[in-house]
């Protein structure tokens, strides 16, 4: 039987006392005044004779789980997927576990999952919010646990967050489309009041009236519930109401895959009877043909920073600082306009 790896055995080959690897291993090494060549070392040793701590001793020794709670929206959703996968790979580099969950944009699910993590005593929340969650969210404020608001916030509530510029990418997206000729460029987007969609919309309209050119008319809100086959049938309607239109900008990239098959269910050209550009990239619209044009969020970025904020969070709970971090998105020029 393989021999348990023990801080005893990290201690001996990294030539330092148990209690140095201790303090390391729990994150203490910086506020125990280890230096920085010790700590790399013992991590690297620690690395290198694949020591698993004790989760549940740890746990019950220090109160901490090293695990993080992340709730998003549909996991499935290839933007979050990314998100989640850049959020895991970070948090393991600095040996955390992440629990994921999905709200489906449910508020009584998002509520549910909130309590379920609380209860599992995860460390800290990286949460992309529903439309209602705002007062579980002030509760774990009031509980003063770490928590992070990625994709979304509340403008009312101050918490440190990290999001898309969302204006700036939906006002970029639409110009772009102007300085390409095209001029009665419909919107289809979801009904939701969350910020982010609000500020996709405004600048949308702000784009278009700074020429002249907005048009109420010209604007599809979608149910964020809608099946999928609702959502091709909504998009259907709404193109052939307004067939004078010459482009279209979509608000989320699983609009978009529901208004492909509206365009192929129509016999609608792009770019040749009406350009299109989607927000959030996707596999599929790579390899469409013709490709894609998306305004693409920095997931990489942004991941990284939530991470980063949440730990600053974990580590100095009573003197953090709030952080509103507001990215700028890439438009991405395919062939679709």
């Amino acid at each position: 039987m393989k021999k348990k790896i023990t801080i005893k055995d990290i201690a001996k080959t990294a030539n330092v006392s148990v209690t140095t690897v201790s303090f390391v291993l729990n994150d203490k090494g910086e506020k125990m005044r280890i230096s920085e060549e010790v700590i790399k070392k013992v991590l690297k040793v620690a690395e290198d004779l694949k020591f698993k701590p004790n989760i549940i001793a740890s746990s019950l020794r220090t109160g901490k789980t090293r695990s993080i709670g992340l709730i998003v929206e549909d996991i499935s959703n290839q933007f979050f997927s990314e998100l989640a996968k850049v959020i895991e790979r970070e948090a393991i580099q600095l040996n955390y576990r992440v629990f994921y969950c999905s709200t489906g944009g449910d508020d009584e699910r998002a509520v549910e999952l909130v309590n379920s993590l609380l209860q599992a005593n995860v460390d800290g929340f990286i949460i992309t919010p529903t439309e209602k969650l705002k007062t579980t969210i002030d509760r774990l404020l009031e509980l003063q646990l770490p928590v992070v608001l990625i994709d979304r916030y509340f403008e009312e509530q101050d918490i440190s967050h990290v999001v898309l510029d969302n204006y700036e990418g939906a006002y970029k997206a639409t110009h772009y489309l102007l300085e390409k000729g095209y001029k009665k460029i419909a919107f289809i987007t979801n009904s939701s009041k969350l910020i982010q969609m609000q500020l996709r919309k405004k600048g949308y309209i702000d784009a278009l009236t700074a020429v002249g050119l907005f048009d109420d008319s010209k604007i599809l809100d979608l149910d964020y519930l809608h099946s999928e086959n609702e959502r091709i049938e909504m998009i259907s309607a709404f193109l052939k109401a307004t067939s004078e239109t010459d482009a279209v900008l979509f608000g989320a990239n699983y609009l978009l895959i529901a208004g492909l098959q509206s365009f192929m269910k129509l016999n609608i050209k792009i770019p040749t009877d009406k350009a299109v550009i989607s927000f959030d990239d996707h596999d599929s619209f790579r390899l469409h043909s013709p490709s894609i044009t998306v305004l693409a969020q920095p997931i990489e970025e942004m991941a990284k920073k939530a991470v980063k904020l949440l730990m600053i969070q974990m580590n100095d709970e009573s003197n953090h600082i709030i952080v509103k971090e507001k990215e700028l998105g890439s438009l991405i020029i395919r062939e679709s306009v």
